[in-house]
């Protein structure tokens, strides 16, 4: 199963923030590249339309191995981005080691330390988050710590 994770939230404070929703798209194997990156983009509409974000926070690129596993990966990220390019939402992108630090105090940390801090920190049974979702929620977090903050907004990235 191919999966990209999501997760919407408000953040009024850095004390006050609340999850609005999160979860996967998935796509199965045996969907075509070009099929699956429509129903990433269509997926990406469907949540704005849902959340109306203001900015959307995303991992940095990955770097691997494997370089069929890295262009399926940055195709999937052009769709994302453009998508949201195509309705004037920015798009700020973190580094996984910033989000985990962001979320647990660690850059670290395991999936299932972020999972379990998420599920602690927003109140939701951890069983109810799939592990993309909780990355997702992650950098979510990341961006928002720093983006509430007035004195803080120097340090954001730049949108890509």
């Amino acid at each position: 199963m191919r999966r990209t994770g999501y997760g919407a939230i408000e953040m009024q404070s850095v004390d006050r923030v609340r999850v609005l929703d999160c979860g996967i798209i998935a796509n199965k194997p045996d969907l075509s590249h070009s099929e699956c990156l429509r129903r990433l983009y269509g997926g990406m509409e469907e949540l704005v339309k849902s959340f109306q974000p203001d900015c959307v926070a995303m991992e940095e690129a990955f770097y691997g191995k494997n370089v069929k596993t890295s262009m399926i990966l940055s195709m999937a990220r052009g769709a994302i981005i453009a998508a949201f390019a195509g309705m004037g939402i920015p798009v700020y992108t973190y580094s996984p080691r910033k989000a985990k630090l962001a979320a647990v105090g660690n850059g670290n940390a395991t999936k299932t330390q972020v999972a379990t801090m998420m599920a602690a920190r927003f109140a939701i049974d951890i069983k109810m988050i799939p592990d993309d979702a909780t990355d997702a929620l992650a950098l979510a977090l990341c961006h928002g710590q720093i983006a509430v903050v007035p004195s803080l907004t120097a340090m954001l990235p730049k949108p890509v």
